[in-house]
């Protein structure tokens, strides 16, 4: 049966803003959920499987360590698909990192331990999560570029909303890789020792199937098109590094997210198990507060379509800082149900209303022509120092001092700090035009 001609019919451009849409919350989930594996189980078993000579202390932070490997590979990941990105395409860096990000995944599932090969375990571990770092360092841009840019020639007025279908890889990632890893945390130590840390690694060869299955359909973005008919100038990179303010003030503004990501998620796993707490409670604490995140990130990329980017990151950055005590004294409670309280609000609630809005931002700081390099730059800067190296400052606090939530507080106030004072810097950029080729709107004008 034909539809009616007054039936309104869904046009090109939104079937393909859906897909888009699609593609990235599917991509992303994928590779956050390799990556935040790789937090969760290096929290749980590496330090004695990789480092079994050191102490159990710091066996911890030298497992964090290539944690942290992961994270300074991923400006080099911006830099190179970035590069790319902005020459040939957004859509053939998203396959090729999503190709990278589950291949190192998997092939840690099949690495050796200290055991078997000695110093060659860590070595390895080390390279592949290296290559993770640059494979989600170019990821992120590419995914989000295509759902915004899509969103733009579409229906530009909700490019918060449709940006924040990438966004939700995020947490969607952490309760897929928690799950997992819940899961096979209930085998008995030896097992979960010998073989069921390998599992969670292994999975992710599903999901890269997936993932390239629907990356394939998508098309490419239409501002990229318009923008490469242009003539070519300098290599985006030094065109982005000519004028750094951009960037700089890119990363400044997500490191509040990514350190309360980063410290209520990984590190608090090992926290908390050294606190009392089972690894099933942790862990089913870190599933929840994710589901949480799967409401309020969306709500709040809404919500800074309507009253800007700006107010939106600033409230979650103040309540951020606001909740570090109280969300870290309920976890030192002891009580399963206050710990997931704790996270639920605090990565949930005011972690989750600061990154919602951050993928319209940062890609509103950039023209078209440098938007894959200079947004990524901004984005892993902020991954870099807000959650590469929280855990292991963390961590070694705490060795240091002998325990106690302080430092962590601290810490997580801190980096909430940096993206209140950051946010000042900006102009709202909620209604601005994405056409312009090299322009960084946000940062024209006097900053108010």
């Amino acid at each position: 049966m034909q539809p009616s001609p007054s039936t309104p019919q869904p046009s090109p451009d939104s079937r393909q803003l859906r897909r888009v849409a699609v593609s990235g919350l599917l991509g992303t989930t994928v590779e956050f959920y390799d990556f935040l594996v790789y937090g969760t189980v290096a929290a749980l078993v590496f330090g004695e499987l990789f480092f079994p000579r050191a102490d159990p202390a710091v066996g911890t932070i030298a497992a964090f360590g290539t944690f942290a490997a992961g994270y300074l590979a991923r400006p080099l990941g911006g830099i190179v698909f970035g590069h790319f990105g902005d020459r040939i395409g957004r859509k053939s860096m998203m396959l090729l990192t999503m190709v990278l990000m589950g291949s190192g995944s998997f092939l840690i599932g099949l690495l050796p331990t200290y055991d078997t090969i000695g110093v060659w375990a860590p070595v390895l571990l080390i390279a592949l999560r290296v290559v993770q770092g640059i494979a989600i360092g170019g990821e992120w841009g590419g995914a989000m570029l295509m759902v915004v840019e899509h969103a733009e020639h579409a229906r530009g007025a909700r490019r918060g909303l449709w940006s924040s279908f990438t966004q939700l890889g995020a947490p969607l990632g952490s309760v897929l890789s928690a799950g997992v890893v819940t899961l096979v945390a209930t085998l008995p130590d030896d097992d979960f020792r010998s073989w069921g840390w390998r599992v969670p690694f292994l999975l992710s060869v599903v999901l890269l199937a997936v993932g390239l299955f629907v990356r394939l359909k998508v098309a490419e973005s239409p501002l990229f098109a318009q923008a490469r008919r242009e003539p070519v100038g300098r290599p985006p990179i030094v065109e982005v590094l000519r004028r750094p303010k951009p960037v700089l003030l890119a990363a400044c503004v997500g490191i509040g997210a990514f350190t309360a990501q980063s410290l209520l998620t990984s590190f608090m796993i090992s926290y908390a198990v050294d606190e009392g707490y089972t690894r099933p409670q942790v862990l089913t604490a870190v599933t929840v507060a994710s589901c949480v995140a799967l409401v309020v990130l969306p709500a709040a990329s809404a919500l800074s379509d309507r009253v800007g980017r700006r107010p939106v990151v600033l409230a979650g950055a103040v309540a951020s800082a606001a909740l570090a005590f109280p969300v870290l004294a309920l976890v030192d409670s002891g009580s399963p149900g206050l710990l997931i309280l704790a996270l639920a609000v605090g990565h949930g609630v005011a972690q989750s209303t600061m990154y919602g809005p951050l993928g319209a931002l940062l890609t509103e700081m950039f023209g078209t022509r440098v938007r894959y390099t200079g947004a990524s730059l901004g984005y892993q800067g902020a991954t870099l120092i807000g959650a590469g190296f929280s855990p292991l400052i963390a961590g070694s606090l705490l060795a240091s001092f002998g325990g106690g939530s302080t430092p962590v507080s601290l810490l997580l106030c801190a980096g909430a700090a940096v993206t209140a004072v950051t946010v000042w810097r900006l102009r709202e950029t909620h209604t601005d035009a994405l056409d312009s080729p090299t322009a960084a709107p946000a940062l024209e004008g006097t900053p108010r």
